[in-house]
């Protein structure tokens, strides 16, 4: 094709073998037309796999620069270079643009494309079309936090419409990410489907915690409780469990349920005592003669 090659690659004639191959790899990512069917796009293709194969033999390429030969790689109006004679009806290697003969580029295309039938099937090219593996997909999905910790089920909306339904597997994590085998676009041809990749964002829980597989919760107790002990309800991912509270129990203490947690974790119980809402005259009168023959001092030792 005529023009200037290295305008084609988007370049000028400083640019070393690496950038002029990176140029191209660009390219022939954006405007290959099996990717892009767009006829503008194909045209910018062809140009710059012209252009790539001139410049990418460093003899041609200094012939090009000193002038003996033009864009096309003609000599003394040689009419019949190898891009157009590739591009020929009938001829089996048409619209390969040469990435059999350099590996190096059909590795561009390895995540894409299959390597099916023989040489000169680039691309994987078949009989009748190309096979192509379809596109990954990647979601943010933001579950409640039960949800992660027991295991559950809920639906994605796709790119293409539809939804999907989810199964969410038992203890997973904030920021883990989880992948659907065949959930992603589907393949052209013989090409597989893609994955589905779904990172995992956890909600925050307004009574439970998480270290690890252990669930942490914070436990309100009446003065009461904490001075006589008693059994005390106490949530859990299960449900409310009755907690013995021990005679004496102070805030900060910590108590636990074994196997409560996520598949088998345990949960642990941080006792808060908390005053009661208004300290009537009965209650005030109870602990001043109380104080009185058992005042202790809890900063003692701190």
């Amino acid at each position: 094709m005529a023009g200037d090659p290295y305008a084609a690659l988007g370049l000028t004639k400083s640019a070393t073998d690496a950038e002029i191959k990176k140029a191209y790899r660009k390219i022939a990512k954006e405007d290959h037309p099996d990717l892009n069917p767009d006829p503008a796009a194909n045209e910018r293709f062809k140009a710059a796999a012209s252009a790539y194969d001139l410049l990418k033999d460093p003899e041609q390429r200094r012939r090009y620069d000193a002038g003996e030969i033009d864009s096309q790689g003609q000599e003394n109006q040689q009419r019949r270079y190898y891009r157009e004679h590739a591009e020929a009806a009938g001829n089996p290697y048409a619209q390969s643009y040469g990435f059999e003969g350099d590996p190096d580029l059909s590795d561009v295309f390895a995540d894409l494309f299959g390597r099916r039938g023989g040489a000169g099937a680039g691309f994987g090219a078949r009989a009748g079309g190309y096979d192509m593996r379809g596109q990954d997909y990647r979601f943010n999905l933001e579950i409640d936090f039960l949800t992660a910790a027991k295991g559950g089920k809920t639906r994605i909306t796709l790119p293409e419409g539809g939804t999907l339904e989810v199964a969410i597997p038992e203890g997973v994590r904030d920021g883990q990410t989880i992948r659907l085998r065949g959930k992603g676009g589907k393949g052209m041809g013989k090409g597989a489907a893609g994955d589905a990749y779904l990172t995992v964002s956890v909600a925050p829980h307004p009574q439970f915690g998480r270290d690890g597989n252990d669930i942490l919760v914070t436990l309100p107790i009446s003065i009461d409780e904490a001075v006589l002990g008693g059994k005390v309800p106490v949530p859990t991912i299960d449900g409310p469990v009755n907690l013995s509270i021990p005679k004496g129990a102070t805030t900060g203490q910590k108590l636990r349920l074994r196997g409560r947690g996520i598949k088998g974790g345990d949960q642990h119980v941080e006792l808060k005592i908390v005053m009661p809402p208004k300290i009537d005259d009965a209650l005030a009168e109870f602990m001043a003669n109380w104080r009185k023959d058992h005042a202790y001092d809890p900063r003692k030792g701190a």
